[in-house]
């Protein structure tokens, strides 16, 4: 009598097709609850993963009161003469039931784990959701996806409780290889259960270890295969480069309502962000504070990422966002482009591919191609167009990445904290060409740091933030010399402070240093501190000078090029943190003031004293 394969045919019928349904199924739950944030995520998160916890008796009972001839399907399907109930595709939906979650679970993981930084940046670029999906989501989770499937046909090859119960054991109809090993043992025929048995571990085994030379391969081409070409050469902005020619960004047109103007409110969970400013094009403002001081969400909102509570954003005339109008622009519609502080190249694009992401659909490759290389010989990486982000340096990829902002010709630029991922030396160079590209950008630019001096550089205005407030807005000039509060004078760098009350018109006594000052700004209503910047101290030889008096060198701190010294003011010290101001001088200056002996006479400028109001 000849050996049944019906089994094997039944099994790899029901199991593809099961892996097929599951396939889709999954990704679009996996998708779908990445981004569901509605009541009851749990209980629908239970629900999705629960075949993968539960007996499979019990799951197979289930789809049988479902599916059965009293079920609310089986009595549909009653209808048309056709039941799922011990047939075919009964093993082939018990198979699909119980092999969901592990589809389901591993996207849900290969989605999470993708930076989501590169679906902000692709939605500033124009990308719809489902372009994003198609172009970013599933190709970097490709490898996730393939494993998930493979683990999920493994499953639908093995099961055996939920097809018994919905399709039953009909030789040459409904018994799979699972059911074939059970009934084989049940007879004594232990070697057709062997057979049975080796098939489906060879069959199962076989795909996971496909995947996983693939993903292996995959790695090693990223890795290895891309770099192998290029390794060995010197990359590009990690030596200096000669300036930068004029950017190719053609000048955005004319309106008479141009610029950029910001009035919102956004509760967060430490702080409430408010703030109101206008920001004009060609020049750049400066969005300056400590970390959590709410700068980048200024930005995240104006792309439309994040949804103030309250207020209004207009760009060039357009609103993008009224509270009160109920308008809010998606991101894709805004013409903003974003520069995020990890560049957020997409890794399996080329530099050409990433740069014409954002381009206008419809355009011809020639013209893509052009247009590509415009914005390439812009940041001077003309040549590595078919390079892979893993291949270029730090600095290499900031300027792809800003070269593909400037690709969609946006209105505005944003930029947060692109310089603070680089090192001391490639900052300094990038931040020149940076200067260079946003001088012919036609359009309105934000740039976020935490660094004083490089905004002082790049932005001719500053907003201050901190705490969610904004504590200063104008000129770098005003806010670095006249700074309205302690707050605004601590984050521009100012070390020295100290209690302050009015004492005649022009003399102010500063309580902590223990003297009288005289100063030449007007003094405040509500003055609290008077201030002095370190580098702004200066000495004498003797104390008779105004606003001079004798000092005690307390400790000193090196740096590369300068020296910062701890003073005690009319006294000498009784221990290291007995100090009333920090100086600084050029250690030229220091070689020369070492060796003088105490007292020290120090003088404080009237012209450099900053009054303030506030709290410390």
């Amino acid at each position: 009598m000849p050996f049944d394969l019906t089994p094997l045919w039944i099994s790899l019928k029901t199991s593809l097709l099961a892996t097929i349904i599951t396939f889709f199924l999954g990704i679009y739950a996996a998708y779908w609850m990445l981004g569901y944030r509605g009541k009851g995520k749990s209980l629908i998160e239970g629900i999705f993963v629960s075949p993968l916890i539960l007996p499979p008796t019990v799951v197979g009972f289930l789809l049988l009161m479902f599916f059965g001839k009293y079920g609310p399907v089986g009595q549909f399907l009653d209808k048309f003469n056709f039941s799922i109930v011990f047939n075919w595709y009964g093993a082939a939906i018990a198979a699909t039931v119980v092999s969901f979650p592990l589809m389901y679970r591993t996207a849900l993981g290969a989605f999470e784990q993708i930076d989501q930084n590169l679906l902000l940046v692709a939605k500033t670029l124009g990308a719809s959701q489902w372009t994003m999906f198609w172009r970013i989501i599933l190709p970097l989770s490709l490898p996730g996806v393939l494993a998930g499937t493979t683990l999920a046909f493994a499953r639908a090859l093995g099961e055996f409780g939920a097809t018994l119960m919905l399709a039953g054991n009909i030789p040459g109809q409904t018994q799979t290889m699972p059911l074939a090993i059970y009934f084989a043992v049940e007879a004594g025929d232990n070697n057709e259960a062997w057979l049975w048995s080796l098939v489906i571990m060879a069959t199962s085994l076989s795909g996971i270890v496909a995947v996983n030379i693939w993903q292996e391969a995959r790695g090693e081409r990223g890795r290895g295969g891309r770099l192998g070409r290029f390794g060995r050469q010197r990359r590009q902005g990690d030596s200096p480069t000669p300036p930068l020619p004029h950017s190719s960004t053609p000048p955005l047109p004319h309106s008479p309502d141009s610029g950029l103007f910001v009035d919102i409110e956004k509760k967060l969970a430490g702080f409430e962000l408010k703030v109101s400013f206008s920001a004009e094009k060609q020049e750049p403002l400066g969005l300056l504070g400590g970390s959590g001081a709410g700068k980048s969400m200024i930005l995240r909102c104006l792309a439309g990422v994040e949804t103030p509570s309250w207020g209004r954003i207009i760009l060039n005339g357009r609103v993008l966002f009224d509270g009160e109008r109920k308008i809010n622009l998606p991101a894709r519609d805004r013409h903003i482009g974003f520069l995020v502080q990890n560049y957020a190249l997409f890794p399996h694009m080329t530099v050409a591919q990433n740069i014409a992401f954002g381009l206008p659909k419809g355009l011809s490759s020639t013209a893509v191609k052009q247009q590509v290389e415009a914005q390439l010989i812009g940041v001077q990486l003309q040549g590595l167009s078919d390079r892979y982000p893993s291949q270029l340096s730090g600095g290499q990829q900031q300027r792809v990445a800003l070269a593909r902002a400037l690709a969609s010709h946006p209105e505005a630029l944003l930029l947060d904290e692109p310089f603070s991922a680089l090192d001391t030396h490639l900052r300094s160079q990038l931040e020149q060409q940076m200067i260079a590209i946003l001088a012919d950008y036609q359009g309105t630019t934000l740039f976020v740091t935490h660094n004083l001096e490089e905004a002082y550089r790049i932005c001719p205005n500053l907003l201050v933030m901190d705490s969610g407030q904004q504590v200063h807005y104008g000129s770098k000039y005003e806010i670095f010399e006249h700074p309205a509060t302690v707050t605004v004078a601590q984050l521009t760098g100012c070390k020295n402070f100290s209690v302050a009350r009015s004492f005649k018109p022009h003399e102010v006594e500063a309580i902590d240093w223990g003297c009288t000052l005289r100063v030449v700004e007007t003094i405040p209503e509500e003055l609290s501190f008077i201030g002095i910047r370190a580098h702004h101290i200066t000495f004498k030889s003797d104390s008779k000078s105004e606003n001079t008096f004798p000092c005690w060198l307390v400790k000193t701190i090196e740096t590369p090029h300068r020296m910062t010294l701890f003073l005690k003011l009319h006294s000498s010290s009784t221990g290291n943190q007995d100090y009333h101001l920090q100086g600084e001088v050029f250690k030229e200056k220091w070689t020369t003031l070492k060796d003088q002996p105490f007292p020290w006479y120090v003088h404080l400028d009237p012209m450099r004293l900053m009054l303030m109001s506030g709290e410390r």
